[in-house]
Formats: C-alpha cells, sequence, structure tokens
C-alpha cells in the first residue's frame, strides 16, 4: 500500500469516481442525491484507510480553509495564552482550526506572518494590534477578511474591537481603596500611549479627582524587570507617604513584588495593593494581593461571535463595527482591606 492514499486511490477502491468520493468527503453527497449505500462504501474506506483530506487543498476547491489567523505581540504572556486557549476552544466547536503567532511588534515580521496567512488562505483574523504594525493592519483591512481586534483599541484604525473596560474597572478599584480608609494612593504605570493603559490611568484618575485627593503617578520606561523595579522602588521612597499602590499591569505588578525579596520590602509589604490583571501568585502571598480580573472567558466568546458572524455573511461591508467593552472582575483580597480588617 502506498503511503499516502488519494481520493483517486479511494474512488478506484470503491468503484466510484473522484468527484463522487469528493462529495462525500466534503459533505455534499445528500444534495447531490448519492445513495446511502454508496456514502456508506466510500466513508468506511476512508475511515479504513486512515485517510485525511489535505485542508490546504480543500480550502483551493471551495474558498474556505476553515482556520483563523491568530496574532499578538508575545503569546506566552499570561493573558494572551489564556484569550488564545479559550478561542481556540470555540474555534473549535464552530469547526475552525487556530493558526498562531508572535509578532513581538516587529513590522517586517508581521509583513511575512500576514503573507504567510494569506497564502494559507486564513478565513478571518483575530488580532492583538501592537505598536509599529498600524500600517500593516490598515492594509489588511482594505480587503474583506473578516478581522476582529482585542485587547488594545485603536481609535484611528475602524474594526470590530472586543476589550476589558479598563476604564471603570481601574475606578472601581481605585474607589475600593479610598472606601477601605487608603488616601494616599500611588499608580504606578508605563510610559505607553496603548488605549488601555491610558484609560487605566484616567480612571484612576477620575476616582482620586472625585474624592478630593492628589494623584501620585510613576509612568516609567519599560525595558526590563531589573531597571523597572530600581524605578519602582526609587518613586516609593520618594512618595514615602503613599499608603497604598495600584499596578496597572501584571508584569508591573511582579517587578513590584521583587522589592520584597530585598531589603526594601517594608516599601511595599505596609501599603494597600492593587494588581490589574490577576494570576495565580497573588492568592498564595501574604497578605494576599487584590486584583482586577481580566473577562477572559466573555472576551474569547465575543470574539468568536463576531467572527463566526462576519464569516458567515457573504457581503462584510454591510456589517456595523462595534467597540464592545467588558467589565472586569475585582477580586477582593487582603491587601486592599482596612488595615483593621485584613492588613498586617
Amino acid at each position: 500500500m502506498k503511503d499516502k492514499i488519494s481520493i483517486k486511490d479511494i474512488a478506484k477502491i470503491t468503484g466510484t469516481s473522484i468527484t463522487t468520493v469528493s462529495f462525500v468527503i466534503n459533505g455534499k453527497a445528500k444534495e447531490k442525491s448519492i445513495s446511502e449505500e454508496v456514502i456508506k462504501r466510500i466513508q468506511k474506506t476512508v475511515a479504513d484507510l486512515g485517510y485525511k483530506p489535505n485542508a490546504f487543498a480543500r480550502g483551493l476547491r471551495t474558498g474556505k480553509s476553515k482556520t483563523i489567523g491568530f496574532l499578538v505581540d508575545d503569546i506566552s504572556k499570561p493573558f494572551f495564552s489564556r484569550i488564545a486557549t479559550a478561542v481556540d476552544q470555540l474555534a473549535s466547536s464552530h469547526g475552525y482550526k487556530i493558526i498562531f503567532s508572535s509578532i513581538g511588534g516587529d513590522a517586517y515580521r508581521t509583513k511575512e506572518i500576514l503573507q504567510i496567512f494569506h497564502e494559507r488562505q486564513v478565513d478571518g483574523y483575530i488580532i492583538a494590534i501592537t505598536a509599529g504594525i498600524e500600517e500593516d493592519i490598515k492594509s489588511l483591512l482594505i480587503g474583506k477578511t473578516p478581522v476582529v481586534f482585542f485587547d488594545r483599541y485603536l481609535p484611528e484604525i475602524e474594526g470590530d474591537y472586543v476589550i476589558t473596560d479598563n476604564y471603570h474597572s481601574t475606578s472601581k478599584a481605585t474607589k475600593h481603596l479610598l472606601e477601605n480608609g487608603f488616601k494616599n494612593i500611588g499608580f504606578i504605570t508605563t510610559n505607553s500611549e496603548e488605549m488601555q493603559l491610558l484609560d487605566r490611568l484616567k480612571g484612576y484618575t477620575h476616582a482620586i479627582d472625585e474624592a478630593g485627593q492628589k494623584t501620585c503617578t510613576l509612568r516609567l520606561n519599560y525595558s526590563n524587570t531589573e531597571d523597572s523595579t530600581s524605578q519602582i522602588k526609587e518613586f516609593l521612597k520618594k512618595n514615602f507617604f503613599l499608603d497604598a499602590v495600584i499596578f496597572a499591569t501584571n508584569y508591573l505588578t511582579m517587578d513590584g513584588l521583587q522589592l520584597l525579596r530585598t531589603s526594601d520590602k517594608t516599601l511595599l509589604s505596609n501599603k494597600g495593593l492593587i494588581s490589574f490583571d490577576d494570576f495565580e501568585l497573588l492568592k498564595f502571598l501574604s497578605p494576599t494581593i487584590t486584583a482586577i480580573e481580566q473577562p477572559i472567558d466573555g472576551i474569547a466568546e465575543t470574539i468568536i461571535k463576531i467572527l463566526i458572524k462576519k464569516l458567515r455573511v457573504a457581503e462584510k461591508t454591510d456589517l456595523k463595527n462595534n467597540v464592545i467593552e467588558i467589565p472586569a472582575k475585582l477580586n477582593i483580597r487582603e491587601s486592599s482591606l482596612s488595615r483593621s480588617k485584613g492588613l498586617k
């Protein structure tokens, strides 16, 4: 027996035509009025031989590859990896496979990956836009292949976006600290113009202003963990009066927590703390750390719902673009409670 089985081989074994075998394999037997006996004979042969249709060849015939391209900055980051897992499971339930890629904000690599996806005839894209690839994304949108963006919103790029409600989530977290007696609350973020980070900063600022308190913000130039920790340490030393701190991202939280392993641990250990983005470690520290949990399942479900709808509509240009903001959950733990309740 040949190593690779073809439709031609199946047709020969079953005594049918290549066209008939193709109709059965592609689920078109009923509409082509192929008899039940012939269908069963072909299906049994396919199963016995372990034949797997060539997805790329099928795509050429049908114009549908049943694949979706997924592009993010770095898929190893917890938020992206969790979204990827959830999206993969949901897409599979609709008969689609996901092709994942990290592009790292590299414009040249982005062009390469988009070209590969184009050649593979992906049916749609799920993209978290990173700085430096905006022009490539605009070029992509000229075509009619459906695209859904998530995490990062760029007003100058029209499209469907599914994002966390960063503004209200951070405002709510800040108010929670204020309600628990913290008055001098600092906010640590990066010197980035990414909309999600700016919205978190605005949410914090609004809550502080509304309470009649003063804002105290560090917008650090992020390069690596060691340098970030150093900048956080200097900020906390300079602003020794702070009684609570909100970290705008999970990696900034991790960089800040590095101080707990040093002689400067009191810079952080005696303050109220909240992390934007939750992760497992925060539940096992002492005190446990309050965190804003991004709605992973809600984001993934909405992405797939929008994309599948776009894939099923023949004329995509008639579909209205939407920006959908999904509320996050504040997981309250010991670090944000009033000192009398939980902070040691």
